[in-house]
């Protein structure tokens, strides 16, 4: 028999068919809201559930708020317990993604945000792979420039922001490719459709600066201390022209979702020898082997679903529903 499963809805816990909002929902009109991908990883006896950087995930998630002037009321250990709880009532012992979303809840037609209440919802469901990664993969560059501060703020991760995204990888799949690589409005290389960038050059990772337009990612933070911790290997940030990933000695992609993603080939153009590369496959060793818990010195990074104390009823009461 199947498992129920359930969302935060509205402050409470509903089942996930009774989660639903009006066709004038703020956020479902004009994008108004902001979220995070959070995975968590089975352990090796699936005898639990390892929610992977889950405070860094909330912390990020109250600043994208902020940004877009979303009031959470949720703190972010409350939202932290929340993720763990969610997994636990669908009783969820495999790979999982929970996706926290802060939204604009009000039903009013019109652009504006003041006045219009906010709304946390969670869920969580099963997830493997977002991109099969063991050949490595195919990137273009996209046609369509990456967002910039002052337009769609790509330091937080906005709903509405990732028609972006949506567009680019719209347009690598089309042509034949597995991702797509964004450049920012100046020409310079800023990140995949929802990934970072990395490039290895003599020994050196280079990635994008923040303010070349990407997200300040939390597995982007994990590749740079698992490199100069692991491996021995500097980061250094700094702008990367579109012809710098031709001739790089390796490329890869990372994030939550991608996990890391080695890329092969750039429109059409050989990456190295246009196989995995050896700094990439020892940083996919290493990383998968933190984010299942199996290096002590990573313990802190990870949240154990199943050993984790039960939410406290007062946030867990029944929804109260609204619009």
């Amino acid at each position: 028999m199947a498992v129920q499963q359930y969302v935060y809805f509205q402050g409470g816990f509903v089942p996930a068919e009774d989660a639903k909002v009006s066709v004038l929902n703020h956020a479902f009109n004009y994008g108004t809201g902001c979220f995070e991908g959070i995975r968590g990883y089975a352990t090796a006896e699936a005898s639990d559930v390892l929610l992977f950087r889950l405070r860094e995930h909330m912390t990020r998630l109250h600043q994208s708020s902020h940004i877009i002037g979303c009031d959470v009321k949720l703190t972010v250990d409350e939202l932290c317990d929340l993720a763990l709880e969610v997994v636990r009532r669908n009783e969820q012992h495999g790979d999982v993604y929970i996706r926290p979303l802060v939204y604009k809840c009000g039903t009013g037609i019109g652009v504006t945000m003041a006045g219009v209440p906010d709304d946390v919802t969670i869920f969580s469901v099963p997830f493997g792979k977002y991109i099969e990664t063991e050949k490595g993969i195919r990137c273009s560059i996209s046609s369509w420039r990456r967002s910039s501060d002052n337009n769609i703020p790509p330091r937080a991760k906005i709903t509405g922001g990732y028609i972006n995204a949506a567009l680019a990888k719209h347009e690598a799949l089309a042509n034949g490719f597995d991702e797509a690589i964004m450049l920012t409005d100046d020409g310079s290389v800023s990140e995949g459709s929802a990934e970072n960038l990395f490039i290895v050059r003599n020994g050196v990772l280079y990635s994008p600066a923040v303010s070349d337009s990407v997200l300040e990612g939390i597995t982007r933070a994990t590749v740079s201390t698992l490199a100069e911790a692991e491996l021995g290997i500097r980061t250094v940030e700094r702008k990367i022209s579109r012809t710098e990933l031709y001739t790089a000695d390796e490329v890869f992609l990372c994030g939550t979702g991608a996990e890391i993603s080695p890329v092969i080939e750039v429109d059409r153009r050989k990456i190295g020898a246009g196989v995995v590369g050896p700094i990439t496959s020892r940083l996919q060793t290493v990383y998968f082997s933190a984010v299942r818990g199996e290096q002590p010195a990573y313990a802190s990074w990870v949240t154990s679903v199943y050993k984790s104390a039960a939410v406290p009823p007062s946030v867990v009461a029944s929804p109260a529903r609204v619009g």
